[in-house]
């Protein structure tokens, strides 16, 4: 694999490489790797293939394609006896026939369950090939004492075969196969989950879900100084970058790809390029995507909500009133928009998942189509100017103090509720915001915010909050005798266990950066990069 290509990531890879390896002492615990697309699931696949090596472990890694019953057979066999033979030392030949007859003196028995199979195939008979064909594994097992790891790269796509009771007859084999660990991964997150949930919800045998995020701050900003590392590029607009992409390895990758080769270092003009432009790769890949939702009948709906949201409308309530919808029509479309997981639910909140095609959206889709002259000229100077703002506006924005950022958004709520951490937080309407300076030594400023039910009592800090921070902060939040009390402490560094538990019996809400964000995300105001 080219190092270029692959960035961070070690600790998923350390968390995958102890389950393989856990296998060998006979715990077996399956993996579901979930993530948005292009979030670097398939990349951290293959970087643990390239440096696993164990001769007792067989792995086949199959991704998900459109393909006949027969193909993915031939495919799975395929794969599963060359890794098999990978390390006998014999020249190897990427033939189906070549490897069951080289293969036959060390696993007679399997490459004859082997040939059943593939005659039954040959016949078209479907029933109990799929856990057939998945029992190899542990064939080969018993004959040779060797383990296996099954990868099912965007498993969903499994279904496509046509076969009847897939998840159940896989279900059983989960249960009973100890030797033979699996990993699947999903683009899919909600009907993944959704899965897991129901069809392959066991008692042995269940998977361990692993979610792969974006890039934190820190790593996306590293990731660009490394790919930029011989161009000038001002440090404001590479802020700017990990903003627009939300840390996005390849987002970030092609942009960073499109500055290297242009003769003269302007953003604007490559963001134009890249998502204006007809040949234009992101602008090609989200009008490919939108297709989903143009072959529906409800098109002009999906399209119209992920419009308002990327327009900054994207509280439902408001989304029913501005396309005169009743609640329970508008539910069933953001239903539909969540299970594609194109949108996230938070709350009474929605948020578009890919933060560059809701900007794509709102202004290269949506322009074209209420152009009234199809001048492209002047379509292509507009969006100019459109992201040319837009970046002035970040710089600008990004000098402000955290506090000030903060009052602006606390001016925004309007009683709505937000999910944090697996809790509903009511966002009350304010009456009264101003600034707090305390007595301490650590934490100097702060806000307090009136509402009718309750204040809020915040304090900023910006580097590593400490347990003796949260205590000093909960005893300055005595002053205040409001029954209905909100402590909260923000800090744009990670919060250790040991705080965070020190916050819980203070009862003190500690937010880290991540935190901060998803709340300025919500209404649409640029991420704090620190």
């Amino acid at each position: 694999m080219n190092k270029e290509k692959f960035f961070d990531r070690e600790s998923y890879i350390e968390t995958i490489e102890k389950r393989i390896f856990a296998l060998k002492d006979g715990y077996r615990q399956n993996i579901a790797i979930v993530g948005d697309e292009l979030v670097g699931k398939t990349s951290i696949i293959f970087k643990l293939l390239d440096r696993l090596h164990d001769n007792s472990i067989i792995t086949v890694y199959l991704e998900g394609r459109p393909e006949s019953i027969s193909s993915f057979v031939k495919r799975f066999i395929a794969i599963l006896l060359y890794n098999f033979l990978i390390n006998s030392g014999l020249p190897l030949q990427e033939d189906l026939d070549f490897l069951i007859k080289r293969s036959e003196k060390y696993i007679p028995k399997t490459t004859e369950k082997i040939k059943s199979i593939l005659s039954a195939v040959a016949k078209r008979k479907k029933n109990n090939i799929f856990t057939e064909l998945l029992s190899l594994t542990e064939s080969i097992y018993q004959e040779t004492g060797k383990s296996c790891v099954i990868i099912f790269d965007e498993f969903q796509n499994l279904e496509n075969l046509g076969l009847g009771n897939l998840y159940k007859d896989w279900s059983k084999l989960l249960i009973s196969q100890k030797n033979t660990l699996y990993i699947i991964t999903s683009s899919m997150k909600f009907k993944t989950k959704y899965i897991l949930s129901k069809d392959l919800s066991l008692l042995f045998g269940n998977f361990e879900i692993i979610e792969i995020e974006p890039f934190d701050i820190r790593t996306a900003e590293q990731y660009l100084d490394l790919k930029l590392k011989n161009i000038n590029l001002d440090a404001g607009l590479k802020d700017f970058l990990v903003n627009f992409t939300g840390g996005y390895p390849m987002y970030m990758g092609v942009i960073a790809d499109a500055i290297l080769k242009s003769e003269n270092i302007k953003l604007a003009e490559t963001l134009e390029t890249l998502l204006f432009d007809a040949s234009g790769i992101l602008n090609q890949r989200f009008s490919n995507y939108i297709k989903r939702f143009l072959d529906s009948g409800f098109n002009n709906d999906y399209i119209s909500i992920l419009y308002l949201i990327a327009s900054g409308h994207n509280k439902i309530k408001d989304i029913a009133h501005i396309l005169h919808k009743q609640k329970k029509e508008l539910n069933t479309r953001i239903s539909h928009l969540l299970e594609l997981d194109t949108i996230t639910r938070s709350a009474d909140f929605l948020k578009i998942n890919d933060r560059i095609f809701g900007f794509w959206l709102k202004f290269v889709y949506q322009e074209k189509l209420q152009s009234l002259t199809f001048d492209a000229k002047n379509q292509k100077e507009k969006f100019r100017d459109n992201i040319e703002a837009i970046i002035q506006d970040y710089l600008s924005y990004a000098r402000k103090p955290i506090r000030e950022r903060f009052t602006e958004v606390l001016n925004l709520f309007e009683d709505e509720a937000v999910q944090m951490e697996r809790k509903k937080v009511r966002l009350h309407h304010f009456r009264e915001i101003k600034f707090l300076e305390f007595h301490n030594r650590n934490i100097k400023q702060g806000l307090i915010g009136r509402s009718q039910e309750s204040i809020w009592i915040m304090a900023f800090k910006q580097d590593i909050l400490t347990e003796e921070d949260v205590t000093e902060f909960s005893k300055e939040c005595k002053k205040y005798r409001h029954k209905l009390q909100r402590k909260i402490i923000v800090t744009l560094k990670d919060i250790d266990s040991n705080t965070r538990l020190r916050a819980l019996e203070e009862k003190v809400w500690a937010w880290d950066i991540n935190n901060l964000n998803q709340i300025l995300d919500l209404f649409s105001k640029p991420r704090v990069i620190a």
